[in-house]
């Protein structure tokens, strides 16, 4: 099946997709979820560790205080 012929397919059109075509639909949204979610994770790795090291300095910073007795 030709991008063309997939891309003219329309759900609405009141013509039932192919076999052929549904695999084809189902099997750019999957890839299509697969990349978003892929760089949904990449974000949140991204933030978590902005997040931590951030915390940690902080923690770092009480600590220190409260063993100097300030």
């Amino acid at each position: 099946m030709g991008k063309h012929e997939l891309n003219n397919y329309r759900f609405l059109s009141g013509e039932d997709p192919t076999d052929e075509m549904l695999e084809a639909i189902m099997s750019e949204a999957r890839d299509a979820a697969v990349k978003k979610a892929e760089e949904a994770q990449k974000r949140f790795d991204t933030e978590y560790e902005r997040q931590y090291a951030q915390a940690k300095v902080t923690w770092e910073k009480r600590l220190k205080q409260y063993r100097n007795g300030i």
